[in-house]
């Protein structure tokens, strides 16, 4: 669904970015110690649509929730977040380190107003298809 939202934005000549959380959180700690910390923020900031996928699917540190509120902070309002993760939005929370995260509750403020909600949900799990068979990949080669 978020591909299909990219590939939308990208037709339209919108100034669009993908990136997993994880490669995000590095980057901005990489360049934290390099000195060009605001100009990799930048970069995440300003695109009118950032696509965050594996959003939450490790909690963060303290420096790391830092950056995910400072990112939201500077995107509010002015442009587009799609969060892709595997948790449901209730569970958030809690990945953000709930009641001792001083920032859970303002990283979530960030992200709730204003937002529409997909949840993308099997309707039979039985029937579910890897990528893998998709794609007619052996089975073998993700062991």
């Amino acid at each position: 669904m978020a591909c299909a939202f990219g590939m939308e934005a990208c037709k339209q000549y919108l100034n669009t970015k993908y990136v997993r959380l994880p490669e995000l959180l590095i980057d901005l700690e990489m360049a934290r110690g390099e000195g060009t910390y605001k100009k990799v923020m930048a970069k995440y900031a300003n695109p009118v649509l950032l696509i965050i996928d594996e959003w939450l699917l490790l909690k963060p540190s303290e420096n790391e929730q830092k950056d995910i509120f400072e990112l939201l902070h500077r995107r509010r309002r002015k442009s587009s977040t799609i969060f892709c993760s595997q948790y449901r939005p209730d569970g958030w929370y809690e990945q953000l380190g709930g009641d001792a995260s001083p920032l859970a509750d303002a990283i979530l403020d960030r992200i709730a107003h204003d937002a529409y909600r997909i949840n993308i949900e099997s309707i039979d799990p039985a029937k579910d298809v890897s990528m893998r068979e998709v794609y007619g990949l052996d089975k073998s080669q993700s062991e």
